[in-house]
């Protein structure tokens, strides 16, 4: 009999939401533990923790009480400040890049040095540490160019400079802490055309298997204006990366950058997510993440055909050799609600309603929660993203229309959404 797995999942996101959700359907599982709770996680999760990812201590206090198998690591927070280590080190089985290894997302300086050393396509780029040699660089840059705070910045560190103005404006933010310790030093780089992608890979120190793409909408508003978000909707598949474009990446980045690591004697084990830009010229890495994207796992995880939890346990015992990875035959489309204000100052506390009836107005409608917690017999906003409804369908417009019909069910005065999510890929011609 296979042996059943305790799990505790570090985060309470929508992207917790969603690996939880995945996992509960494991037939390897016995219980899943969060290291805290949203309204949505509450309802699927056996239990909680109420630790700060911070506090290593007291969460391997936790899983040694509880006799956990197995520790997920869902933000890239706690993986930079080297939480996996700390687990690692008490004997527990973690999900997650060491501290080592999770520079990778912690320092794009990094990233970009490990490009030029394993000749991995990207940008060209300058590094800098301080603000007047950025200032005196930007005299003899072209534009646009691309302005970087260089460590973590939830998704908003990177600004996009049309003229000399706005990238000087951005550089004197970044180093006039905008980004807190994100902006202690950045990099600037060429601007490159064309369709971004995400690109995701399970990996267990040697191997890598191929985890699926999606397509990401930065912008806060419609039509890819205005300023940078942690993501107000995704699409998966991405139709723009095809099978041979998929092998070309695994094999000139996925794999060069795994080599990288062994070769810097910290092997990478978990899920490298590449951000790229499709240009004329091929695939061009644009940054690594280190975890799974958020909202990406919203639209990606609903179509793993293959049991998550099996591939997960394999990563941590360096078993995906002969891993194969199946999806379900369907698109995916994730419109996230955020709170009116986001991605700057907003008001948490406005309540939602009507959740029930839109999660069940079509078949294959998940709304994961991000941002809610629930107050008595009430569910009220916690955060500035704060729902994502995904929907499958037979293909991209079927799953968009299923997907914002749950949107226009949800009654909640105070949240907002993009119309266009997943355009692209519907009006998309192989």
């Amino acid at each position: 009999m296979a042996k059943k797995y305790k799990i505790l999942v570090i985060g309470n996101g929508g992207r917790e939401h969603a690996i939880i959700n995945q996992i509960k359907k494991s037939p390897l599982l016995d219980q899943i533990f969060c290291s805290s709770q949203n309204a949505g996680i509450s309802q699927i999760a056996d239990d909680f923790c109420d630790i700060s990812p911070q506090n290593h201590e007291e969460i391997i206090r936790f899983c040694h009480n509880n006799k956990i198998d197995l520790v997920i690591i869902g933000p890239e927070q706690p993986l930079v400040e080297g939480l996996a280590d700390s687990l690692q080190k008490a004997n527990i089985k973690t999900f997650g890049p060491s501290k080592a290894a999770a520079r990778l997302e912690g320092s794009k300086a990094f990233t970009k040095e490990i490009c030029d050393k394993y000749d991995i396509a990207t940008a060209k780029y300058q590094a800098f540490e301080s603000e007047k040699p950025a200032l005196e660089y930007l005299q003899k840059n072209t534009f646009p160019c691309v302005i970087k705070a260089d460590g973590i910045a939830a998704g908003k560190g990177v600004i996009i400079a049309q003229n000399k103005n706005e990238a000087e404006n951005a550089v004197k933010e970044i180093f006039g802490g905008k980004f807190g310790n994100a902006g202690a030093s950045l990099i600037i780089e060429e601007f490159l055309e064309g369709v971004e992608a995400s690109f995701f890979a399970i990996c267990d120190g040697e191997n890598a298997c191929f985890l699926g793409t999606a397509g990401d909408h930065k912008k806060v508003g419609e039509g890819e204006t205005g300023p940078n978000t942690g993501g107000m909707g995704t699409y998966s598949p991405s139709p723009f990366v095809n099978d041979q474009m998929q092998d070309e990446i695994t094999q000139k980045m996925i794999k060069p950058t795994m080599q990288a690591m062994k070769d810097l004697g910290c092997p990478f084990v978990g899920i490298l997510f590449a951000g790229l830009i499709l240009t004329k010229n091929g695939p061009q890495l644009l940054e690594y993440n280190v975890r799974f994207g958020d909202p990406e796992t919203q639209s990606l995880l609903p179509r793993l055909k293959t049991d998550l939890l099996s591939l997960i346990i394999a990563a941590t015992e360096e078993n995906l050799a002969n891993k194969k990875v199946e999806f379900l035959e369907k698109s995916a489309v994730c419109v996230v609600m955020a709170t009116k204000g986001y991605p700057d100052k907003y008001e948490k506390g406005s309540e939602i309603k009507n959740l029930q009836q839109a999660e069940n107005c079509a078949d294959d409608v998940i709304i994961f929660h991000a941002g809610t917690k629930i107050a008595g017999d009430k569910i009220l906003a916690n955060g500035g993203r704060v729902l994502c409804i995904t929907a499958l369908g037979d293909n991209f417009a079927e799953a968009k229309e299923k997907s914002y019909k749950a949107v226009n069910l949800i009654d909640w005065g105070e949240g907002f959404y993009r119309r266009d999510i997943a355009s692209k890929a519907v009006n998309f011609k192989n």
